[in-house]
């Protein structure tokens, strides 16, 4: 008789742990996890051409380094503000890495809007990437958990008073949302370019602030129903989204992309710096 418990018992323990399993490896991935499960795509690899050389190098911006609550510390690139002040930027590099578009980027937000500190950050921890195949196996390597480490290490180094607006592209582009969730009651701002919108309307429903999207209509992947399915999904968390959508390809704001598309980038940027200006006080 107890051997019958005693099988009966076992035959249940594997039942239940099968179950969980399935249901840990059914689950919807995150919308983060999404995109960088596109890099499995041939397709969406070859869709990104190999960055031109950007070479640049500042007067005004410096590597730091703070602390991450799983104890590792991360690395980032700042241009600290002339006069003392709360308004802070976090700019979340393309799949390629914190390279020098990015910092060149950063650098020319900075100037333009005036005083305001900018932090990119990096959720490669050092790795930048030259080919497409290498930019996917980075991306492919995020661990959320790291990622979020890495954010929220920022907003803690930004200090409780800070207020804090987010812009990213591609793999930034949805951790720019990312970013102004974990943020929460301190995100004033989140621009976002053609990067993977959260799907969760219970998560957006928790987002402080407005959000500007850029998108391309040639996208194949955050396509046109993508972006019209994060405007429904917005609208019924009760938040506002403003959509700038162009006639362009994915990555069409990188002048390093030989896609790049200099009028919808004007256009993007232009929109992107008033949006700021009116939020960031």
């Amino acid at each position: 008789m107890k051997k019958i418990i005693l099988l009966t018992l076992f035959i249940w323990l594997g039942a239940f742990a099968f179950a969980q399993k399935r249901v840990v490896c059914c689950s919807k991935p995150s919308a983060t996890r999404q995109f960088a499960m596109l890099a499995s795509s041939s397709k969406f690899k070859m869709a990104h051409k190999n960055p031109l050389p950007v070479r640049f190098q500042s007067a005004v911006g410096t590597a730091i380094t703070y602390k991450t609550a799983d104890g590792k510390g991360a690395t980032a690139y700042m241009l600290k503000a002339k006069k003392a002040t709360n308004n802070y930027i976090l700019v979340i590099h393309e799949w390629w890495g914190l390279n020098d578009y990015i910092k060149r980027e950063s650098e020319k937000i900075y100037n333009d809007l005036g005083n305001v500190n900018v932090i990119a950050l990096d959720l490669y921890d050092g790795k930048i990437a030259a080919t497409r195949e290498d930019a996917g196996k980075l991306m492919q390597a995020v661990n959320d958990d790291r990622a979020k480490a890495i954010i929220n290490g920022a907003i803690a180094y930004a200090g409780p008073k800070a207020h804090i607006a987010t812009i990213g592209w591609c793999f930034g582009g949805g951790w720019s949302l990312q970013t102004s969730l974990l943020a929460g009651k301190q995100a004033v701002a989140c621009v976002m370019y053609y990067g993977m919108p959260e799907q969760n309307i219970d998560r957006l429903k928790t987002l402080n602030t407005d959000v500007l999207g850029n998108f391309a209509n040639k996208d194949q992947w955050i396509n046109p129903k993508v972006v019209a399915k994060f405007a429904d999904d917005m609208k019924k968390a009760g938040k506002k989204v403003y959509l700038h959508q162009y006639d362009a390809d994915h990555g069409f704001a990188n002048p390093s992309n030989p896609i790049y598309d200099s009028n919808a980038t004007k256009d993007a940027y232009a929109n992107t710096i008033a949006f700021f200006r009116a939020r960031l006080k």
